[in-house]
């Protein structure tokens, strides 16, 4: 993958990592950072800061609120998915209610996602 990125992002990612949502905090602090694997938080790609990023998949993992489910959030993350996604990176969403009322089974599947082909 390609590692350059808008460094005028990187002011924004650390920012957003100081203020995570719930979900985002919930998932990082009780699933992902027990990993044995890096996983990054607010990582630069390219235009975007994702919400979860793990090189050894591939993967990134957005968390998503109400507002990606009104119609101009579904059109950015469209173009959002597609551009990541060009750069050879599977793009795994989870709404914010997944993550609330079905936190194992997210958990799992991020593992699978992550550990399913060893």
């Amino acid at each position: 993958m390609n590692n350059k990125h808008n460094k005028k992002l990187t002011v924004i990612s650390k920012m957003l990592r100081k203020n995570m949502t719930k979900e985002e905090k919930h998932l990082w602090y009780d699933c992902l950072k027990k990993l044995p694997i890096t996983i990054k938080r607010q990582k630069v790609i390219g235009e975007y800061v994702v919400d979860f990023y793990c090189a050894k998949a591939n993967l990134v993992i957005e968390i998503d609120g109400s507002q990606h489910y009104e119609t101009k959030g579904e059109i950015k993350d469209k173009e959002r998915d597609r551009y990541l996604k060009e750069m050879g990176l599977t793009v795994k969403r989870f709404s914010n209610y997944e993550v609330n009322s079905q936190f194992r089974s997210v958990c799992d599947e991020i593992y699978n996602l992550i550990f399913g082909n060893e």
